[in-house]
């Protein structure tokens, strides 16, 4: 394993090589099952636009279940023997397990190593309350994920795609019901799979922490996907520099994590789009030094927020309902249409580009 190898050497160089060889190998299974046949087709398409025609082809990859998942948690592993944070497991059986612990593997929360590997370790033995939380924490996800998201997906995906003979107010209608599907999916699921966990006596990370509650964009990312926001974070920005550096190089850093964020969910132009708004919709309140405003909870030990605090919350949601909007292109737009009632997760279908 690269882990114990990076564990064993103090040689600088080989530390090097074995973890530019980790990086190798998971970011190109990951580009190869998830992004290939989209390069292909957009190499394509370029040099079509002049006149010349290619023939090279597409693949018909079969999308390996929860991929960019277990890539993230691997490769967080090896960057934190590396960078000497955790020690290289030695327990192959603990080791990948934490790779593929079914509750999260399709769609999160991603783990770290340092949480997750120890209480593989250690002996367990039944707790009934923590089996009675968990039940009640997944019997919340499916009621987010059943109740609130399919029902607001039946809508959205009706709304959207008859938006030529719609008024502009069903419209925004729609997008308010996309957005309550997208969190009902990504919570619940996430919910379930914590739940579910715990009556295995594991706990998983929160990984949301009512993001349409919050007062500005860098709060929304602070709730939203804690597990994946952290992850880039920990070891895209952080690495690039963050905010230690030069004005410039600083707003280049949110820029590429967010617009690398995009590319991860999805092999989509339209994913770009939706992460490069939200580096702009983040950039003012990074450059007004306004991003680490609101980190206490809303209200704080008022019965209601505050007039202040509200209307905050409402232009949060706006900017946030719109930005999703150019992820619904990929589901609702011709030639990338996916009939949401035609699967059983009628977000997650779509979104097998994503896991």
């Amino acid at each position: 394993m690269l882990g114990s190898a990076l564990s064993g050497t103090d040689d600088k160089i080989r530390r090097k090589l074995l973890v530019g060889l980790s990086l190798t190998i998971n970011l190109g299974f990951l580009g190869f099952f998830k992004y290939y046949n989209f390069f292909v087709e957009e190499f394509i398409q370029a040099f079509q636009s002049f006149g010349l025609q290619l023939n090279a082809r597409t693949l018909n990859v079969i999308l390996p279940v929860g991929i960019s998942f277990y890539t993230f948690q691997t490769l967080s592993y090896t960057l934190d023997v590396y960078k000497r944070r955790i020690e290289a497991c030695k327990d192959p059986l603990a080791f990948f397990t934490f790779v593929s612990f079914f509750p999260q593997l399709v769609a999160g929360p991603i783990e770290r190593a340092s949480n997750l590997i120890p209480q593989f370790q250690k002996d367990k033995s039944f707790d009934s309350d923590e089996a009675v939380k968990g039940l009640k924490q997944i019997l919340w996800g499916l009621f987010k994920k059943v109740v609130i998201a399919d029902s607001c997906a039946s809508h959205a995906d009706f709304i959207f795609s008859n938006h030529e003979t719609l008024p502009g107010s069903l419209l925004l209608l729609g997008a308010v019901y996309f957005a309550f599907q997208i969190y009902g999916d990504f919570s619940g699921y996430s919910d379930i799979a914590i739940g579910t966990a715990r009556l295995f006596g594991v706990c998983l990370m929160r990984n949301f922490a009512y993001p349409y509650f919050s007062r500005d964009i860098a709060e929304f990312w602070r709730r939203w996907h804690i597990s994946l926001s952290t992850w880039f974070r920990d070891y895209l920005y952080i690495p690039l520099g963050g905010s230690r550096v030069s004005k410039g190089k600083a707003i280049r850093n949110i820029f590429i994590i967010f617009l690398v964020s995009g590319f991860w969910h999805g092999a989509n132009w339209t994913f770009l789009v939706w992460g490069g708004l939200n580096a702009l919709y983040f950039l003012p309140s990074f450059i007004l030094k306004r991003n680490r405003k609101f980190v206490s909870e809303i209200a704080g030990s008022k019965w209601l927020p505050s007039l202040r605090e509200l209307i905050g919350i409402g232009i949060t949601f706006t900017l946030t309902c719109f930005a999703w909007i150019f992820l619904g292109l990929t589901i609702w737009e011709r030639p990338f249409h996916i009939s949401m009632a035609s699967s059983p997760l009628p977000f997650l279908a779509p979104l097998e580009i994503q896991i």
